[in-house]
C-alpha cells in the first residue's frame, strides 16, 4: 500500500523540519512549502492525501490554500494550524470543507492522530465515491439489459419522467425489476447525488412500518430509547421507493396521503411538523384499481399516486429478451463464484425460450446461477437447469397465476433456506431481501424456520 501523501505548509522553518520529520517516521510521505505562493503552486499541481497548513502563512493564507485544495483536489482532508487569537476563523474554515484544526504549540502525538483520522475519512470518501459509480453504472440504462420493443418502451417512459419531480407508480408482477427502474429514475433525475431510500411495504408490520416511514421521539413506545429519524427524512433531496404499496392499511394510507399532500411528515408520538422534500416512486404487482373498486385502497392515494403509471411487462410477453438477460445473469453468476459455462447449448436455449418464467427477471437470475453451478462444461446443458423449467408441467387455469406464483416464490424460498443450511442471514442475502422480509415470507407462507 502507497504511503499517504502529506503537503506541510508552515513558514517557521525550524517547526516545518520538526513535523516534517516526525511525520516521516511515522511512515508518511512529506512534502514541505515555506510560505503561502509555494503551497498554493504545490497543491494546484500535486496530488494531496493531506495538507497541514499555518492559517497565517502570508498570501495566501490558510484560508485560501484551502480553497485551492478542495478545488483542485476535494478529496484531500486539509488541517489548520492556528494561534489562539484566529481559533474563531478556524472554526468557521470547518464549514468550508477544512478537516480540522489545531492550536499552537502542535503535539506530535496528536497531530498524528488526527491526519490518521483525516486519512481514514479521505479513504472513506474515495469508496462512497467508487461505490455510487458503480450504482450509477449498474442503474444506468446502458446496463438494463433488453432487445425487446416494450422494454424499449419502458425506458423512454423512464427517459422522460425522470427529469420531472412527478410521482411514479411502477406496475408490474413479481420479479419484473421494479427497483431497479425505480432506480433508474432516481439515477436520471437531477436527485442522483441525494439518498436512495427503499422500503418493501409488505415485510413489516403496521407500527413498525409507521415508525420506518415517518421516524418516532423517545419514549413514543416501549423500546423508543431515542428519536429516530423516518425514511422520508432520510430521503429528503432524493428518492424514497416504496415496494408493495398495496400492502399498506388504510390508516397508514390516510398518514401516507397526507405526506404526499403537505410535504411534511410528524413522527409518532410528536405533533410537530417536519417538511420532507424526496420525490416518491412507489411500486405494486397488484391491480390498484381493483383493490380501490373493493373498498381495499384509498381512491385519494391511489390517484396521488397514478401521476406517471409506468407497466413493466412480465417476461414471459417479450420472450426475445430471455437469451440476453440469461447471458447477463450467467455472466454475473461467474464473475461472482466462478464456473466454467460461457454460453448454452442450442437444447438448453430452446428450453429457456419455451419456458413461462412466473418468477420473472429474478426466477430467471437465480436459475443462472444454479445452471452455473451444476454444469461442468462450456456450455450450460439441460439437464443443469432447473427441473420446473423442462418439466413446467400444466398451466394453471386462468385467473390462477397469483397462485401460481406464490407455489413457486415458496418452492424457492425452501430450496435458498436448503442450501444456506437454513441460516436465515444468509439465505436472506442470496434471495436479495433483508432478514425481517424474510421471516415475513416464511410466515406468510408457513415455511418452518428449521427443518421438520
Amino acid at each position: 500500500m502507497d504511503r499517504p501523501r502529506i503537503l506541510v505548509a508552515e513558514d517557521d522553518v525550524s517547526l516545518a523540519a520538526l513535523m516534517a520529520l516526525d511525520l516521516k517516521r511515522r511512515g508518511y510521505e512529506v512534502v514541505s512549502a515555506k510560505n503561502g505562493r509555494e503551497a498554493a503552486a504545490k497543491v494546484s499541481s500535486q496530488h494531496y492525501d493531506a495538507v497541514v497548513t499555518d492559517l497565517r502563512i502570508g498570501v495566501p493564507d490558510g484560508l485560501e490554500i484551502l480553497r485551492i485544495a478542495k478545488q483542485s483536489q476535494p478529496e484531500t482532508q486539509v488541517i489548520l494550524i492556528t494561534g489562539h487569537g484566529s481559533i474563531d476563523t478556524a472554526v468557521a474554515a470547518m464549514k468550508d470543507g477544512a478537516y480540522d484544526y489545531m492550536t499552537k504549540p502542535v503535539e506530535p502525538d496528536e497531530l498524528a492522530i488526527v491526519l490518521d483520522k483525516a486519512i481514514e475519512h479521505r479513504r472513506l470518501l474515495g469508496e462512497v465515491r467508487r461505490l455510487r459509480e458503480v450504482v450509477k453504472g449498474k442503474y444506468s440504462f446502458d446496463n438494463i439489459v433488453y432487445v425487446s420493443t416494450q422494454m424499449a418502451n419502458v425506458l423512454d417512459l423512464v427517459q422522460k419522467v425522470a427529469v420531472t419531480d412527478a410521482t411514479v407508480l411502477v406496475c408490474g408482477e413479481s420479479g419484473t425489476g421494479k427497483e431497479l427502474v425505480a432506480r433508474a429514475i432516481h439515477e436520471k433525475s437531477s436527485r442522483r447525488n441525494g439518498a436512495f431510500v427503499a422500503i418493501n411495504c409488505g415485510a413489516l408490520p403496521e407500527g413498525l412500518l409507521e415508525s420506518e416511514l415517518f421516524g418516532h421521539v423517545k419514549g413514543s413506545f416501549t423500546g423508543a430509547e431515542r428519536n429516530k429519524r423516518g425514511l422520508f427524512e432520510e430521503a429528503s433531496g432524493g428518492t424514497l421507493f416504496l415496494d408493495e404499496i398495496s400492502e399498506t392499511t388504510p390508516a397508514l394510507q390516510v398518514k401516507l396521503l397526507r405526506a404526499l399532500q403537505d410535504g411534511e411528515v410528524r413522527r409518532v408520538g410528536d405533533n410537530h411538523p417536519i417538511k420532507v422534500s424526496g420525490r416518491l416512486v412507489a411500486a405494486t404487482n397488484k391491480d390498484l384499481a381493483k383493490m380501490v373498486e373493493e373498498g381495499k385502497f384509498r381512491d385519494d392515494l391511489y390517484y396521488r399516486l397514478k401521476v406517471f403509471p409506468i407497466t413493466i411487462p412480465p417476461l414471459r410477453e417479450r420472450p426475445e429478451d430471455i437469451l440476453p438477460l440469461a447471458e447477463h445473469f450467467l455472466r454475473n453468476a461467474r464473475k461472482k463464484n466462478g464456473g466454467r459455462a460461457q454460453r448454452f447449448s442450442l437444447k438448453a436455449a430452446e428450453a429457456l425460450k419455451a419456458y413461462r418464467w412466473p418468477g420473472n427477471v429474478r426466477e430467471l437470475e437465480h436459475a443462472m446461477e444454479r445452471a452455473l453451478i451444476m454444469s461442468s462444461e462450456a456450455a450450460v446443458a439441460c439437464e443443469d437447469l432447473p427441473p420446473e423449467i423442462l418439466s413446467p408441467g400444466p398451466r394453471p387455469p386462468a385467473g390462477h397465476a397469483g397462485e401460481r406464483l406464490r407455489d413457486l416464490e415458496k418452492r424457492h424460498i425452501v430450496e435458498t433456506l436448503r442450501a444456506a443450511g437454513f441460516s436465515l442471514p444468509d439465505a436472506a442475502k442470496k434471495l436479495g431481501l433483508t432478514r425481517p422480509a424474510l421471516a415475513a415470507k416464511m410466515k406468510a407462507h408457513r415455511i418452518p424456520a428449521r427443518p421438520l
